[in-house]
């Protein structure tokens, strides 16, 4: 644990040698949230770099931005020299939409009185815990009351606003470069450069085999290869969902299965052929395997669901689930390697590193925040669940140097 700005810190931790296998971050979003002095920018790639020089060849990157400024994050992490691989999309279904009411900020402009016509039809936003963020759905207290336009041309504008809700946050996913020619003697010599698929597959009861369009044989039918896949458990995605109401609803939207795609009893959780669509010669080509599973299109993504400890009581406006910060370090950091997460906020990257059997090294610098983690980390030595838990007053590091670029 080290208190103190991430931009002076990376040094002292580069000129002790430290390597990482991994960085796992949810640093500001630029989007002065809630009045924050923290987030008034996005780091930019003078930050990023001295991320990158004390990262292992080949080691990776998970970095959560806002939907507003996630270009400009992108963008200053490629800058500094690391090779954007992919971007995952983490959908959740507690976000609030920050619209401006443009019919009645018309009539507010013009002076005018509106009829008010009654309670809206929802929840009004309660302070969510302690944290001081407002959420939609935990209060039963009527919303805001519904006023009737006033003047002609707020009645033209009536409905319209100035944003959509909150639904998804992108994460950047990033390597840096390869020391070796390949991926695989780049994972020999340093531990890192590959993902691990097998670690962070998604549950599930269906049977991931499936047949492959392989080579056509006499007059183009199909040979049914067989590709071989794992039983029980999906290849993960670059979308990950909390499992909420409302985002199981919006899945559901869609249904559960194509119509078409309707198992057949005799054949099990076996294919039950292919459809003739007359795509190849004699007729007869592949349309994909049919299965004897059900759900919603929500099942081939990873359920990171909210733990009851992952506040711990803490205002810091972002806090993620400890779930999904768990997911995240196993799915780029080889097994017992170092993590470290330079915008620290409460400490669930730590938690998960422990929780995953590895190590990290946390940076923070409002002792708001440090104190935060310095509880959830005595949480965590209390349960006695994880022994590597050292209780200590971590390190101080101070920083004269600029965090942000302009």
């Amino acid at each position: 644990m080290i208190e103190g700005d991430c931009l002076a810190a990376l040094p002292v931790l580069a000129a002790e040698g430290v390597l990482l296998d991994s960085v796992v971050t949810d640093p500001p979003y630029g989007l002065k949230f809630m009045g924050k002095g923290w987030d008034h920018g996005v780091p930019g790639s003078a930050f990023w770099e001295a991320v990158l020089a004390v990262m292992k060849p080949g080691a990776h990157l998970l970095a959560f931005g806002g939907t507003r400024t996630y270009h400009r994050l992108a963008c200053a992490i490629e800058d500094a020299g690391f090779d954007i691989r992919d971007c995952v999309f983490w959908i959740y279904g507690s976000g609030f939409p920050k619209s401006l009411n443009v019919s009645k900020a018309i009539d507010k402009a013009a002076g005018a009185d509106r009829e008010m016509m009654g309670d809206g039809p929802f929840a009004a936003r309660k302070p969510n815990g302690s944290a001081g963020v407002n959420s939609v759905g935990l209060s039963k207290t009527p919303g805001a009351k519904v006023t009737a336009p006033a003047t002609e041309s707020a009645k033209q504008r009536d409905g319209w606003g100035t944003a959509l809700k909150p639904a998804c946050e992108p994460i950047v996913l990033a390597r840096k470069p390869l020391s070796e020619k390949t991926v695989a003697a780049n994972v020999l010599a340093h531990g890192t450069g590959a993902l691990n698929i097998d670690g962070c597959r998604i549950e599930t009861s269906d049977n991931t085999v499936r047949w492959s369009y392989g080579e056509f044989g006499y007059h183009g039918r199909n040979r049914g290869n067989v590709e071989t896949g794992k039983h029980g458990a999906r290849w993960p995605a670059n979308v990950i969902h909390d499992g909420s109401d409302e985002v199981m609803a919006a899945f559901a939207e869609f249904g559960e299965r194509n119509p078409h795609d309707k198992p057949r009893p005799e054949k099990g959780n076996r294919p039950s052929g292919f459809l003739n669509v007359g795509s190849a010669p004699g007729g007869d080509a592949p349309c994909g395997a049919i299965y004897g599973d059900t759900g919603t299109a929500a099942r081939f993504f990873y359920c990171a669901k909210a733990d009851a400890q992952d506040r711990f009581g803490s205002k810091h406006p972002t806090v993620k689930p400890v779930n999904l910060m768990r997911w995240l370090v196993r799915l780029i950091t080889p097994p017992g390697g170092l993590i470290l997460d330079p915008f620290a906020g409460t400490g669930t990257t730590g938690q998960a590193a422990l929780a995953e059997g590895m190590r990290a090294i946390l940076i923070e610098r409002e002792s708001e925040y440090v104190a935060d983690i310095h509880k959830r980390l005595a949480w965590i030595a209390g349960q006695g669940r994880h022994s590597a838990v050292e209780r200590h007053e971590g390190r101080r590091v101070d920083a004269p140097l600029p965090l942000f670029e302009p």
